[in-house]
């Protein structure tokens, strides 16, 4: 009985030893879940954060007439700083910046670091070991430059404080010197700090404006950023824009950029965020609300080490539409080519000739459009520049004098010259005040109110024309016989006609231009000048007076003459579609932007003597058997008597049913016939005359 007890106690510790263990995990685990503190209350609590991402929406392409590409997008890697998620110290900003920079030059993206957009200072190291500073000269005009005083404490170029002073100020700022002044960081990398930490403020970098930094990175860039454990730099995907055809057709298409300070109110009131990219110049600008997208959202949550726990698309991004123009991209380049041919042309035949007979022609422009629609087909400006290498050319670009930028076709304004005389000679036939048969003797010096007006040929060789009408007149470009006819006509009637005909008229097209000037009476007064005299009526007849034209209001104005009297207004857009599709969504048509009535025979006469000009007058060695019969006219102004006068010229084609009509100017081409060449390769294109002409050119696809 003993040891049967003995055997019952033992069993009963055990299964004590067993339960009550049990018995008390239960009730720790139930304490914990139920009524207990939960392990990771006790611990310390991770934090977590939100933050919205902007998806960038493709922005619409540009193509030509024949859908050949102008302007496409290039998928990249970017690497830009958050503002959100930034250090939060002036020496984590200082670290971050370096850092990354350093990182990318390491792996090979040095050129791919964007250069800061807004430097008030220029910083190098001299010879001596100490950092020089100098105010940028242009910086002073800049819509920045009041946000620059005030960062500075009122101090700054217009308070007298050298660039040394007020650069020390945001060395102190940014915390790159010590409170002794003395530099924390080398030489080199306090420059390249000053630079970026000014440019970053100046450019409103906040939660709402990322500050891009590199562009173009690859994985292993990207990887080590990561590794670095940088707060702040993020990478993201961005569109960038590629030229096709790199050096041609820039002032036509125009660039892309951030928001301008002066544009700033606007595009924040049409819902823009403000690191948006916008049109700032050309096609780009005056076709922004096609081009440009929506873009899309992306919520990133993070924890407190910037590891991202999970993201969520709120908002697809939608791309922008594509832009067809109406150009031609090979007439464009073969446009481009002859002005740079011409002008080179006239330069080597002057050599030898003396003083102002064209050694100084250096830049024009020719404009091309359709003679039934006005569609743009070429609008060649020259020098020009290339829109690919921008960004690295545009401080040679703003020291050439020749400036490059500046769209001649559109807002050079140039005068006439005895192109003029066409619109007049049709004023006054269609008027009555002459009529084919009627002759005027060319006497040389035509005399009126004790002034005397000299024709070009009696100037030249003391010699005149004798008696000439209207189609003698325009061939042989008589100056005596029309200041008789705008004498007749006035210049009341004159300006009447030139208006229906599109001169001093916006032409219509969709970019920038100026109107030019339209000698009259009312333009002096206006301008607070000198009373209009006869003289001036005279001298506007044969297109010189204040008579200031575009290349591109010549070719309006010709066309409204072939057209008899219908102006057509001149456009570039020529459809708008879906982001790659073909299928238009919006095409403007043609326009009719005045129409007069001419009488009947009078267009037939212009243009005859129009057509003599070509066969039988000064061009006519240019246009020798030239398979197809054109009619044209030439012009030449004087614009200094220390400079080569301005060469004009303009025609059309083919003579029986005009389809096109072009106009150049060469700045300082002597003669108008010199303009001759340019107008000739162009045609040579258009009716695939020639077989060494341009031809349309294959898609390099160059950046």
């Amino acid at each position: 009985m003993e040891r049967k007890k003995s055997g019952i106690v033992r069993y009963i510790l055990l299964g004590a030893l067993f339960v009550i263990p049990a018995l008390i995990y239960v009730f720790m685990l139930v304490n914990l879940q139920v009524s207990g503190q939960d392990y990771y209350t006790m611990a310390t609590p991770i934090k977590y954060h939100q933050r919205t991402v902007k998806v960038q929406a493709m922005r619409g392409e540009i193509y030509d007439r024949n859908g050949k590409p102008l302007v496409t997008n290039e998928f990249s890697r970017d690497i830009r700083f958050e503002y959100s998620t930034f250090p939060v110290s002036s020496d984590g900003w200082n670290e971050t910046i370096l850092t990354t920079i350093r990182t990318a030059e390491r792996h090979g993206f040095g050129e791919s670091v964007i250069q800061p957009q807004y430097e008030p200072f220029s910083v190098e190291v001299s010879d001596a070991g100490v950092l020089k500073f100098d105010y940028v000269p242009d910086f002073s005009d800049s819509v920045r430059y009041d946000r620059f005083v005030e960062l500075s404490g009122a101090i700054g170029v217009k308070d007298g404080y050298t660039a040394d002073e007020a650069a020390r100020k945001f060395l102190a700022r940014y915390k790159i010197v010590d409170e002794d002044g003395v530099y924390k960081y080398s030489l080199t990398d306090s420059a390249l700090l000053l630079r970026y930490r000014l440019d970053m403020e100046l450019s409103d970098f906040s939660a709402v404006s990322p500050y891009p930094i590199v562009e173009g990175v690859d994985v292993e860039l990207i990887s080590a950023l990561k590794e670095s454990q940088l707060s702040g730099v993020t990478t993201y995907q961005n569109f960038k824009r590629i030229y096709h055809y790199p050096g041609y057709a820039s002032h036509i298409l125009g660039r892309t950029g951030k928001i301008q300070a002066e544009d700033l109110e606007y595009y924040t009131e049409e819902g823009y965020p403000l690191d948006a990219v916008v049109g700032i110049s050309g096609a780009e600008l005056a076709f922004e609300k096609y081009l440009h997208g929506t873009d899309g959202e992306i919520l990133i949550t993070e924890d407190s080490s910037g590891n991202v726990i999970d993201s969520e698309v709120t908002k697809e991004p939608v791309a922008g539409s594509d832009v067809y123009l109406t150009i031609d991209i090979g007439m464009q380049m073969a446009a481009e080519d002859a002005l740079v041919d011409n002008v080179e042309w006239i330069r080597n035949e002057s050599a030898g000739e003396g003083t102002h007979t064209g050694e100084d022609c250096n830049s024009g422009a020719l404009s091309a459009i359709s003679a039934k629609t006005g569609e743009v087909l070429a609008l060649a400006s020259c020098p020009t520049y290339s829109l690919a290498t921008f960004d690295d050319d545009l401080p040679y670009l703003l020291k050439d004098e020749l400036a490059p930028m500046y769209n001649r076709a559109l807002e050079g304004t140039f005068q006439p010259g005895s192109t003029f005389k066409i619109g007049v000679a049709m004023g006054a036939l269609d008027s009555g005040v002459i009529d084919e048969n009627t002759q005027i003797k060319d006497e040389g010096v035509y005399e009126i109110d004790g002034f005397q007006f000299r024709c070009w040929i009696y100037l030249m060789y003391k010699e005149t024309h004798g008696w000439v009408n209207v189609t003698d007149a325009i061939q042989v470009s008589c100056n005596y016989f029309f200041y008789e006819v705008g004498r007749r006509l006035t210049i009341e009637k004159i300006d009447d006609y030139m208006t229906s005909f599109g001169l001093g008229q916006p032409t219509g097209i969709e970019l920038n231009e100026k109107t030019g000037i339209l000698a009259s009476p009312e333009y002096v007064e206006e301008n607070g000048l000198r009373s209009w005299a006869i003289g001036d009526t005279l001298q506007a007849s044969i297109g010189q007076s204040y008579n200031l034209f575009t290349p591109l209001q010549m070719s309006v104005y010709i066309s409204s003459v072939v057209n008899n009297g219908t102006r057509y207004s001149a456009h570039i857009l020529s459809k708008v579609c879906p982001y790659g599709s073909t299928d238009p969504i919006y095409e403007p048509g043609t326009t009719v932007a005045a129409e007069r009535k001419i009488k009947d025979g009078v267009r037939e006469i212009v243009m005859n003597a129009m057509k003599n000009v070509i066969e039988d007058g000064s061009v006519s060695e240019i246009f020798e058997d030239y398979p197809i019969v054109i009619g044209g006219k030439t012009g030449t102004a004087q614009v200094s008597v220390t400079r080569s006068d301005n060469a004009i010229f303009t025609a059309f084609a083919p003579f029986d049913d005009p389809e096109i009509v072009v106009a150049s100017v060469l700045e300082q081409g002597n003669t108008g016939s010199n303009a001759g060449r340019c107008v000739r390769d162009v045609f040579d294109y258009y009716f695939n005359i020639d077989e060494n002409a341009p031809k349309e050119p294959d898609d390099g696809g160059d950046e």
